[in-house]
């Protein structure tokens, strides 16, 4: 069974998230959506809300489990005996950071490969933090959230003003 883990903040979740999901669930048997718990990037949405909103987005998909995490992400890979690392490329910046990732991963664990997924074109410009900040400034984003948590999403984020 070749499992896989689709790591990241999700704060929010996006779907360009879901769609690189959706997309791995097809290929792997079993992909692991890794939320980060420490980041140091400052979240809106706490490690409980981030995991409730993958797991509200996914339940359509049979072979998708959703766990915190911290540490680093090809240990987690390896504790879940995940043989691959999903990464979604929307821009030219996306490869050049997950270029430079892939390799200090395979140089901690050349097991694990980093396998990169390019976004749909409906989510080429799609991030959290464009969401964030378009909902911050008074904003409709309910065409880059998954359906299922804008409700949620917008309670947060139009509070975070």
């Amino acid at each position: 069974m070749t499992k896989a883990i689709f790591p990241g903040t999700f704060d929010p979740i996006t779907k360009g998230h879901l769609d690189i999901v959706e997309r791995g669930s097809e290929i792997f048997e079993h992909v692991y959506v890794s939320v980060y718990e420490s980041s140091e990037k400052k979240t809106l949405f706490n490690i409980n809300e981030r995991v409730e909103m993958f797991e509200l987005s996914t339940q359509h998909l049979d072979n998708i489990s959703v766990s915190p995490y911290k540490g680093l992400t090809v240990d987690f890979a390896k504790k879940v005996g995940a043989k691959a690392i999903i990464r979604g490329l929307r821009i030219g910046q996306d490869f050049e950071y997950e270029r430079g990732m892939a390799l200090v991963n395979r140089e901690i664990n050349n097991r694990i490969e980093t396998v990169c997924l390019i976004s749909t074109l409906p989510n080429q410009f799609i991030s959290s933090s464009r969401v964030k900040e378009i909902a911050q400034l008074g904003g409709e984003f309910n065409s880059f959230v998954p359906e299922k948590i804008y409700q949620q999403a917008k309670i947060k984020l139009k509070g975070a003003n």
